[in-house]
């Protein structure tokens, strides 16, 4: 195991604290990361190869009942949702990465769709995101 690896689990140990653990897993495949996952959020920069990639990765290894969020604030979801074989399971977060991760509680997390996306995605990503504290807006692109 590479050693920013090892740090970054520690790190996380670290900040989650012992009650959170037992529900932390760590991986090293996205196969092994999306293998029953009902949502999977990727933490990819905000480029479009980026995201092409890793949409293209968790499309064909999720399960086909995963919904796929991205943070993006200069991406269609249309036009990514558009090369997946899930355009109904994407929503893009419109916030940037880094700006997501410095997010206190509380805070309202802004949801983007597009005319495909099922009620059933926006609603489990709304209720991800209110279970972690946050206020939730969506609106459709």
């Amino acid at each position: 195991m590479p050693s920013t690896l090892h740090h970054a689990q520690e790190y996380i140990r670290e900040q989650l604290g012992p009650e959170a653990l037992p529900a932390v897993e760590f991986v090293s495949t996205v196969e092994d990361a999306v293998h029953g996952a009902d949502l999977a959020i990727d933490w990819v920069p905000d480029e479009l190869e980026s995201k092409l990639e890793i949409l293209w990765l968790l499309d064909r290894m999720a399960p086909p009942q995963t919904i796929l969020a991205t943070p993006t604030t200069q991406l269609s979801i249309a036009d990514l949702g558009a090369c997946t074989y899930r355009a109904e399971k994407c929503i893009a977060i419109a916030a940037e990465p880094k700006a997501l991760a410095s997010l206190e509680p509380g805070a309202t997390i802004r949801l983007r769709t597009s005319p495909v996306t099922a009620a059933e995605a926006v609603d489990v990503v709304s209720g991800f995101w209110r279970a972690m504290g946050f206020g939730v807006e969506v609106n459709c692109s």
